[in-house]
């Protein structure tokens, strides 16, 4: 069980049933009554997102939720296949389920997928991929690191800004939470 003041984003707790993500959170006391704490969250089912008030020191849930390392297969259509790294089984997810983090899958990334009661229900990257440039515009002489930045498709599809040096083919090392170029990779 989780109390309010363990709430922090990136939480996840269980709510009528249903696994859901801390996206936002403040404590409120009032001048007036008892303290609670305002929480915007995320479905980590079907994506919706809610306002749930709670009091000052009520329970939630921990949620039955269990982190699988996986190797991403490839893609079909909608569907994106992992394959279970101890029992080599077989699942997909959804573009829905994956959100923007399909952007970032390239075959053969371990990736843990989250499973709630049995069924997969999403992916937790790694904090850092790599990936390689798949289409920019060439870079100019004497663009340097300190210049400016143009768009760039990595050939997971993630559309990111990078240095204006950077060329088709090379490798860069970019950060999942944000979707930022961190550096290129050799």
């Amino acid at each position: 069980m989780y109390l309010t003041s363990d709430f922090r984003k990136g939480l996840k707790i269980e709510l009528k049933g249903e696994p859901f993500l801390i996206i936002d959170f403040q404590h409120v006391k009032p001048g007036k009554g008892g303290a609670f704490v305002r929480t915007k969250l995320k479905s980590m089912v079907t994506g919706n997102v809610l306002d749930q008030t709670f009091r000052s020191g009520e329970k939630t849930a921990k949620p039955d939720i269990q982190e699988k390392n996986m190797q991403f297969l490839y893609k079909d259509g909608e569907k994106y296949y992992f394959m279970d790294m101890d029992t080599y089984d077989q699942s997909f997810l959804t573009d829905e389920q994956l959100g923007a983090n399909k952007d970032f899958l390239e075959p053969d990334i371990i990736v843990k997928v989250l499973v709630y009661n049995g069924k997969p229900i999403g992916v937790d990257l790694p904090i850092f991929v790599e990936l390689v440039i798949s289409q920019t515009d060439p870079g100019l002489k004497g663009d340097t690191a300190s210049g400016g930045t143009k768009p760039a498709t990595l050939n997971a599809g993630a559309v990111i800004q990078v240095p204006l040096f950077l060329n088709e083919g090379d490798r860069v090392k970019i950060d999942t939470r944000t979707g930022q170029y961190i550096e290129r990779v050799s």
